[in-house]
């Protein structure tokens, strides 16, 4: 039986076009807006941050306030709400200046540190999200928290919770997006949680080598876990390398652990429509994304070699996403006839590096460190590959974007990105991109000499291209498989 209305509470630290860190904030601003619009009623809930507040101008606060205690601290909570008319998806901002009127949302500027009470920050918005959904009287049917900042919520509701009336029927999905981040902090944080002290202890639900561990109470507590793709799910249970130490946690909820790729926006993120780029285009005809390769090769102040291959990088600047096997072999890639533009910024040493490698190679290789959305629209739509040698990668939008741009990515076979990405098999002229397996500097360094290669062989490498962008990523497939979630769970016992 399919449920017509389903009334789900999707919790998140951060979602477009709000806030936002990384890729969390683009799945939280598109699953709950495409799950409204296939007619569910749907709210968001996430912090009141200083971004939000002076970033739209429509939001009401609505008078409803609620007290949330911190250990012997108290702290106030305030409501704010916006409509997304589009859809009908509400959106309620957790409101405290205390806790979220700041500079970032996890680090503090002046230290590149986490902020010391990142735990209280966010006790305070999981105590706080329940609260308002109650003081709202709705009874959701469906709880849906996201990565460690909204994981307590799953055991508070279980545990403070459990007799409740307005939660008698909720049920709760907790979604990883990174097991990197997993909201781990010293044992007195657990007294902060306002949960009985039985609840914390060797090998316990927030337990985890005497500290406090919010996902892992998450994953203990939900009824359900998903994560961002299906290779990944399988990944987090296998070993240390992926699961950071919650692998055999994980492991014993394997029943209820599934993957679910995560999806493109498709009205921000397709050449036929983009705005942000020069040119717009299509597989029916390739000429604009040319004109985009020239304007992005101006920008890059590089000498114009349309016969060479511009392959484009956007990422974090951090050992997770391969740039310590780009490093080892960075010499050998510039001696290829190519030329590379990347936008990012992250571990500083990484940066410094980088503009050494700009100043021996200005010709062939461009650092725009920092963050830039229409650059990184026009590097989309620009380059003729795109390069992904992450060492884990949840899910990754990028080379998903990338296909659809018929920017032919060159990708490591782990998490998500083998999920969406094929293998070009030269013998049936098959696949969407070019991959290696092991986490080696020279396998990558000879699956980005095979892709130049292909590059020269323009009738194949067409084929590739195209291939890569009738593949359809949109949310309506992976909102589909959350939905038949949801339902499977609402209407169990």
């Amino acid at each position: 039986m399919v449920m017509d209305n389903l009334k789900i509470a999707f919790v998140t630290p951060e979602a477009v076009p709000y806030a936002k860190t990384g890729g969390l904030a683009d799945v939280s601003g598109a699953l709950p807006r495409t799950l409204a619009r296939m007619g569910h009623s749907v709210r968001l809930f996430m912090p009141k941050y200083r971004q939000v507040a002076e970033g739209i101008s429509d939001i009401r606060r609505l008078g409803l306030k609620f007290e949330c205690r911190i250990g012997a601290k108290s702290y106030e909570s305030d409501i704010f709400r916006t409509v997304d008319e589009d859809c009908g998806l509400e959106t309620f901002f957790i409101g405290n200046d205390h806790f979220f009127n700041r500079g970032e949302l996890y680090i503090a500027p002046a230290t590149k540190k986490d902020y010391a009470d990142n735990d209280e920050r966010f006790i305070f918005f999981s105590q706080a999200v329940l609260k308002a959904v109650k003081g709202l009287n709705w009874n959701p049917d469906i709880i849906h928290a996201n990565d460690w900042q909204s994981a307590l919520i799953i055991p508070m509701l279980r545990i403070l919770y459990k007799n409740d009336q307005c939660f008698a029927r909720t049920r709760a999905i907790f979604t990883i997006h990174n097991m990197g981040y997993q909201g781990q902090f010293p044992p007195e944080t657990f007294e902060k949680l306002g949960v009985d002290k039985s609840y914390f202890y060797p090998i316990g639900p927030f337990e985890f080598w005497g500290d406090v561990n919010f996902m892992k109470s998450a994953i203990y507590f939900a009824d359900k876990i998903t994560t961002v793709s299906p290779t990944y799910a399988c990944e987090i249970q296998q070993s240390d390398e992926f699961g950071k130490g919650l692998q055999g946690v994980l492991a014993e909820r394997s029943a209820d652990l599934i993957g679910i790729l995560n999806g493109v926006d498709y009205s921000q993120w397709s050449p036929e429509k983009d705005r942000l780029i020069p040119r717009r285009y299509g597989p029916a005809n390739l000429s604009g994304k040319k004109k985009n390769k020239l304007a992005l090769l101006h920008k890059c102040g590089f000498p114009i070699r349309m016969e060479h291959p511009l392959i484009g990088i956007i990422s974090r600047l951090d050992v997770q996403k391969g740039f310590d096997l780009l490093e080892e072999i960075f010499a050998e890639v510039m001696d290829l006839d190519l030329q590379l533009v990347l936008l990012g910024t992250g571990d500083e040493k990484y940066q410094e590096f980088l503009k050494e490698i700009e100043i021996r190679y200005p010709d062939k290789f461009k650092a725009f460190l920092g963050f830039d959305n229409r650059l990184a629209h026009l590097i989309e739509a620009g380059c003729d590959m795109f390069l992904m040698p992450s060492h884990y990668e949840p899910c990754g939008l990028n080379q998903m974007y990338s296909l659809k741009y018929g920017t032919v990515p060159i990708i490591r076979k782990t998490g998500g990105l083998a999920d969406s990405v094929s293998d070009f098999d030269e013998r049936n002229l098959t696949g969407t991109g070019f991959a290696f397996t092991n986490y080696d500097s020279q396998e990558l360094l000879q699956t980005i000499k095979r892709a130049v290669r292909t590059f020269g062989r323009r009738r194949i490498w067409s084929k590739i291209v195209k291939q890569g962008m009738s593949k359809d990523f949109s949310w309506d497939s992976s909102a589909k498989k959350y939905l038949e979630l949801y339902e499977s769970l609402a209407q169990s016992d």
